[in-house]
């Protein structure tokens, strides 16, 4: 089970990097296509689209590098009992939180699909396809967190740590 979740991790990063390049592409389109004149409707919200993209589907593997922000002031000031305790808290709130928030971004995929909600922009786009991703971002995280608690109540590390290098807690 480990393998597939790393794996998940790992093809949710890929299409991150996919929609940051297509972000680069949308953006340098738009630059050659205002120094010939021409009007390319939609640019913008699909730059957005791609942005929202390669932020919500990086999630889960930031996590699991140990790239998103810890508040070790209060940590380091803790008893190690205390920060046990601590630590178990927020896992599980954390848990509870990213589920919650992938279950109503599932919701609104749905209800856009359903009422055919589309941009209100010039492009027209349904909007339940830009938001697939971010459901599958938000999917991705909520499953990173209860892999992070499965893997503390486990005993077995969750974060990895590149050679050399200590864990990025800031």
């Amino acid at each position: 089970m480990d393998a597939f979740v790393k794996g998940f991790y790992k093809v949710l990063l890929m299409l991150s990097g996919v929609s940051m390049v297509a972000t680069f592409g949308v953006i340098l389109l738009g630059v050659a296509a205002r120094q010939f004149l021409w009007d390319i409707q939609g640019l913008d919200a699909y730059a957005g689209y791609a942005i929202a993209a390669t932020l919500f589907l990086a999630l889960p593997a930031s996590l699991r590098h140990g790239d998103h922000i810890r508040v070790t002031m209060v940590l380091q000031k803790l008893p190690p009992r205390w920060l046990n305790i601590f630590e178990y808290w927020c896992l599980a709130a954390a848990c509870a939180l990213t589920t919650f928030f992938a279950f109503y971004a599932g919701r609104l995929v749905w209800q856009s699909y359903v009422y055919h909600d589309v941009s209100a922009g010039a492009d027209v786009t349904p909007l339940w396809i830009p938001q697939v991703l971010m459901l599958l971002g938000c999917i991705g995280l909520a499953v990173a967190f209860v892999d992070a608690l499965i893997s503390r109540i486990q005993g077995r590390p969750f974060f990895e740590v590149a050679d050399g290098e200590s864990a990025r807690a800031e």
